[in-house]
């Protein structure tokens, strides 16, 4: 059957970052594990996008070659603010990885103990 990864995670935004977002996204559409990609009706100012999905291991460079795109989109506006997104994988046999999305790059560690309560 393989090896799976658990990822779920959201990314914060602006208007005209999700819209880069959503084109991202878009251009990756695979049809299957895009179906993992939410992004609910605007509240206030801030936008968010929301990932969830289970993985095979192999596929996880494409979710990850995405969130690096979307890390790197400029600011649109003079407050200078970037995406910035957090992500928890958790991967069957290697344990779990925060994937954190901030200053224009993907930052990718081992998991804290805090968090090990959210393995699936």
């Amino acid at each position: 059957m393989g090896v799976f990864i658990s990822v779920r995670g959201w990314l914060e935004c602006d208007d005209r970052q999700l819209a880069a977002v959503h084109e991202i996204v878009r251009d990756a559409d695979d049809g299957f594990y895009s179906g993992g990609w939410s992004f609910p009706a605007p509240v206030n100012w801030t936008r968010y996008a929301f990932f969830g999905a289970d993985l095979r291991a192999g596929d996880a460079p494409w979710l990850l070659d995405q969130l690096r795109r979307i890390a790197e989109l400029p600011a649109s506006d003079a407050d200078g603010d970037l995406v910035t997104g957090f992500f928890l994988a958790t991967h069957e046999v290697e344990g779990a990885s925060q994937w954190q999305i901030r200053d224009g790059d993907l930052h990718s560690t081992p998991a804290p103990e805090t968090l090990r309560y959210l393995d699936v």
